[in-house]
């Protein structure tokens, strides 16, 4: 607090005293007069206007200075007193000082110590700073020389390999010399030390294109064990193939054996090409002649088991059953019917029958078992599949042959039997005359081919296309030779005329809705062409039949009957919404409304006439030209109330006389009666008009709600 107030005083102190330094001396006592500037010298370097400007204008901005020119106090006064304080206040402090000197001295001691102990603490800090650089140093040096040995270790790590590597590669063990010269090539030990030395060999043969002089000293011995491995190999897998000869020799299981030593080949392959060539050689000689052999004794014994009636050239669609043959010729199919229809045939192309087991022929010869041509030609081809399926997939694993090469190769195993069987299908297919057999065989195929195909299994493809090329051509051939029997059929030489279906007709259903049931999975638009060639041809026949009878309503039966029948065959095997089914479903419905109409002109004529002669006239408004006909009104009336219910009896009779189907036959029966009430209907309408309001007869008229009741009670029960 002293202090401040010391601080204070010397500052109001030397304020003042800059002041007065600028008042004059005789002007301090009494009033103050005003300044007078012109005794100053302004030559002098010690007043400068601008410092007595600023020094003038710092003081009387001091608050102790306002305060005093404020209230007009003597300036010397005051300044006597601030000094007579100021010289208080240092003796106050004075004795402060003395009061606390020995604190003071104490204190001076304690600094003194301070300062001692850290220049001690300066030196020590110094020495460590000193020693921590020698060792940071010393540890880059480490560092360095670490980093030098570990590059030298890897060098020398990275050498030892590349050596060790070599010297094992260089080294020819024992055990591979005793196993490769004395342990059979069947066990697991020659097969692995096979491996080594196929590895040694081609090491040598490396290291001798570098030129490396060490590979010279184990030449020799590497050589003679490749010689010893070869002869060995070469001499098991002969054996094997021999024992593909051996007369009821599943070679399948050899084969299998070979494809546990698949490696033995690959051996030869790189080390020994010339008996390579000659394994190979042997084993495609082998086999093609053991599949010769397979498949022609096969397929001679397969023959034998065939049904013996065949058809032949005159068993068409189009030939009468009445037809004479010569005396040498050789006797007909006991009924031609039967190779026009599929019946269990079809069975055939299903999963199950498709990939069954094959046929046995000497077992079928005991039985006495005798089969269709497509059940031997699904079992041939099945047997093919199978062995071309298995003889292409092992080729092509132990021969490591893939695409074109692994092609060749099958081609060159299985070519002459592919060869032989195509000659033998090519000679049956010349004399074939059975089109829905020819038609199984290639949907046969189809299937087969679909198999092989998903397989991923391309070795048959060019034998499938090969078969198709003459299956094909002989069906449309046999199709087209139907179509023309049908169209130059005569129908004056088919024997007595009768309005049931006719066995051409059923013929054509059945062959059709076999053909075109077999050909929904593999659709074919030839087929299609075809067929459609064949239903014009067969509704072409149906109508210069039906033109034989001498009456309208025998010929509309025998369409209808025929229609019908063919409908009903062909919607049993083919899809509603086929041409065939949609064709026939209109000509029927059109012959069918023609029958009814000729059914009912008989007996009720006269009515249908009236009805829509007035239907004609009403619609021209002349009804009134009908009002004469007042007899000819009550004759209609009386006799539709007198004779319906018998004309209703015997036209349901005729019908079931009429029709072999039962079924159509009830619906031709209904239609008439809906087609009469309409009419009875039509008349009623007529007679209600009022140009015949007048009419007697009109109370005669049946009503037509019991008129329906009624005809309810002759509905015929088929």
């Amino acid at each position: 607090m002293a202090d401040c107030v010391v601080a204070d005083a010397d500052a109001a102190v030397k304020m003042t005293e800059d002041a007065l330094a600028y008042l004059p001396d005789e002007k301090l006592d009494g009033d103050m007069a005003p300044l007078q500037l012109g005794e100053l010298d302004l030559t002098t370097d010690e007043f400068i206007l601008d410092e007595v400007d600023i020094h003038i204008q710092a003081n009387l901005e001091d608050d102790l200075v306002k305060e005093a020119l404020r209230t007009g106090v003597d300036l010397r006064h005051y300044s006597k007193q601030v000094e007579t304080e100021l010289q208080r206040i240092e003796q106050a402090s004075i004795k402060d000082y003395i009061k606390e000197s020995q604190n003071i001295a104490l204190l001076h001691n304690q600094i003194t110590a301070c300062d001692s102990i850290l220049e001690r603490m300066e030196g020590m800090l110094s020495g460590f700073q000193s020693d921590l650089s020698s060792i940071s140093s010393e540890i880059q040096t480490l560092q360095q020389q670490s980093v030098s040995m570990n590059v030298r270790l890897k060098n020398r790590q990275a050498v030892r390999s590349h050596l060790s590597q070599l010297v094992d590669e260089l080294v020819v063990p024992a055990a591979m010399i005793s196993t490769v010269l004395d342990s059979p090539v069947t066990d697991q030990e020659f097969l692995e030390q096979l491996h080594e030395l196929n590895n040694k060999i081609n090491f040598t043969k490396e290291l001798s294109f570098r030129e490396t002089l060490a590979c010279n000293d184990i030449q020799d011995i590497v050589d003679r064990l490749k010689i010893k491995a070869v002869s060995k190999i070469r001499e098991f897998i002969l054996q094997k193939i021999y024992s593909f000869r051996k007369p009821m020799t599943n070679y399948q299981i050899p084969q299998n054996t070979l494809l546990k030593y698949r490696f033995f080949y690959q051996f030869l392959l790189a080390n020994e090409r010339t008996v390579a060539k000659e394994i190979r050689d042997e084993y495609v000689d082998t086999m093609s002649k053991i599949y010769y052999s397979y498949f022609k004794s096969y397929s001679g014994r397969l023959l034998k088991v065939q049904y013996e009636e065949v058809a032949d050239k005159d068993d068409l669609m189009g030939v009468e059953d009445t037809a004479k043959k010569g005396f040498f010729s050789k006797p007909s199919l006991k009924s031609r019917n039967t190779i026009f229809t599929l019946g269990q045939r079809g069975a055939l192309l299903s999963p199950a029958e498709l990939e069954g087991p094959i046929l046995i022929p000497h077992t079928a010869q005991r039985g006495d078992s005798r089969y269709p041509y497509e059940s031997l030609f699904r079992s041939q081809h099945y047997a093919l599949l199978d062995n071309g399926c298995r003889e292409f997939l092992f080729i092509s694993d132990f021969f490591m042959v893939t695409g074109n090469s692994g092609l060749d190769l099958f081609n060159s195993i299985m070519g002459k039997t592919l060869s032989m069987l195509l000659k033998s299908m090519s000679s049956y297919v010349a004399d074939c005359f059975d089109s829905i057999a020819v038609f199984l065989c290639i949907h046969i195929l189809l299937r087969y081919r679909a198999i092989t195909t998903k397989r991923g299994l391309p070795a048959l493809d060019r034998y499938w296309e090969a078969v198709l090329e003459l299956l094909w051509p002989r069906f449309e051939l046999i199709l087209e030779m139907n179509i023309h029997s049908i169209r130059n059929t005569d129908p004056q030489k088919l024997g007595l005329l009768d309005t049931r279906p006719h066995y051409i007709t059923r013929r054509y259903a059945e062959f059709s809705s076999a053909i075109v049931s077999i050909n929904q999975t593999f659709p074919n638009e030839r087929t299609h062409t075809l067929l459609a060639q064949l239903q014009v041809e067969v509704e072409n026949f149906v109508l210069k039949m039906a033109a034989e009878f001498p009456s309208r309503r025998d010929q509309l039966i025998f369409l209808i009957n025929n229609y019908d029948m063919m409908l009903s065959v062909l919607m049993e095997r083919a899809a509603d919404d086929s041409k065939e089914v949609e064709g026939f479903q209109q000509l029927l419905l059109a012959r069918t409304q023609e029958f009814i109409e000729e059914l009912l002109s008989p007996p009720f004529g006269g009515m249908i006439s009236f009805v829509k002669e007035a239907e004609v006239l009403m619609e021209r408004g002349q009804l009134e030209r009908l009002k004469n006909d007042e007899a000819r009104i009550n004759q209609l009336v009386r006799g539709f109330s007198s004779s319906w219910k018998h004309s209703v009896e015997a036209m349901s009779q005729e019908v079931m006389r009429s029709f072999t189907n039962f079924k159509n036959g009830t619906s031709i029966i209904q239609g008439a009666l809906t087609q009469l009430i309409q009419y009875y209907h039509g008349f009623h309408k007529v007679l209600n008009q009022p140009a015949f309001r007048s009419l007697g007869a009109r109370s005669e008229l049946i009503n037509l709600h019991h008129l329906m009741v009624e005809v309810k009670k002759h509905k015929p029960n088929f």
